[in-house]
């Protein structure tokens, strides 16, 4: 739905474009992940989304941010910037041959078209020929028309819409709606999402953040950030359950149990002479 109310410098919106360049029809910019897609300028790391503009911050081009002032929301515009007010008109002397070998020395692999470091300045490839490659140290978009196709979304209206957009194009990689915020008495508080306390450069971040509340919310006096690091719950160790095997039983035979002898049926039999029995006498003279 088409809302019919004038912007003014000030006011936070959520724009939504596709960036190109006149002479060519290149898309070299823009918000919708489709459209990176189709022009084939599509980046993993890249985060597609409306962006964040607070009219009059020179957060987009000048030329396109005075254009804001006459769209109007929900209605898509076209904006032509002239290469006068958009990157400059390019400058020749910027333009020129080094040798290709100072390239490989410094493990560049030149490719026309590819952006480049080189002298501590960046660099298009123009030509590459007869063992030199031609370096255009011009932006990459001097000289050229630029044609913006955009639409304003929305305009934030409420102070802790505008702190989480703030929020969200300072920490990009956490999603907005993680961000618990309560603003109370011109006291600010914004308790950080366990996401946020490895994210690289956070620190400068929160500075950041402080210092746009700061700038565009003067009813904000202090703004706290919490960070609350919960303890993983431990686990109670329960000893695994070892199945026993039964005890072999031993049979007893009681200890009135009748005791049956038994002699073998082969055993040698021993005659005892009883000790009254009568002795035979032997004279020497007989046993020689």
């Amino acid at each position: 739905m088409i809302q019919k109310m004038a912007l003014q410098k000030g006011d936070f919106i959520l724009i939504d474009y596709i960036a190109k360049v006149k002479e060519t029809n290149e898309v070299f910019d823009t918000t919708k992940e489709d459209a990176a897609k189709e022009a084939r300028i599509h980046k993993e790391e890249e985060i597609y989304e409306p962006k964040l503009v607070v009219i009059g911050e020179s957060w987009v081009l000048k030329a396109l941010d005075e254009s804001l002032l006459t769209a109007e929301i929900g209605q898509e515009t076209t904006v032509v910037i002239p290469a006068d007010k958009a990157f400059g008109p390019r400058d020749p002397d910027k333009i020129r041959r080094v040798p290709i070998k100072q390239l490989y020395a410094k493990e560049i692999n030149p490719v026309v078209g590819a952006r480049i470091e080189f002298q501590g300045k960046t660099a298009t490839i123009r030509a590459i020929g007869a063992g030199r490659v031609l370096l255009d140290f011009n932006p990459a978009l001097a000289g050229r028309t630029l044609i913006y196709d955009l639409t304003v979304n929305k305009k934030l209206e409420v102070d802790e819409e505008k702190i989480g957009a703030l929020i969200h194009r300072r920490v990009p990689v956490v999603e907005e709606s993680k961000f618990e915020i309560t603003l109370q008495d011109k006291n600010l508080v914004i308790d950080m999402p366990e996401e946020t306390f490895y994210v690289e450069g956070i620190q400068i971040a929160k500075r950041g953040i402080a210092m746009d509340i700061q700038k565009f919310l003067s009813n904000v006096i202090t703004t706290k950030f919490v960070e609350t690091f919960t303890a993983e719950p431990k686990l109670e160790f329960t000893p695994p359950v070892i199945a026993q095997t039964p005890a072999a039983t031993e049979e007893v035979t009681p200890a009135d149990a009748p005791v049956e002898e038994v002699t073998p049926a082969d055993a040698p039999v021993e005659e005892v002479t009883p000790a009254d029995a009568p002795v035979e006498e032997v004279t020497p003279e007989e046993t020689q």
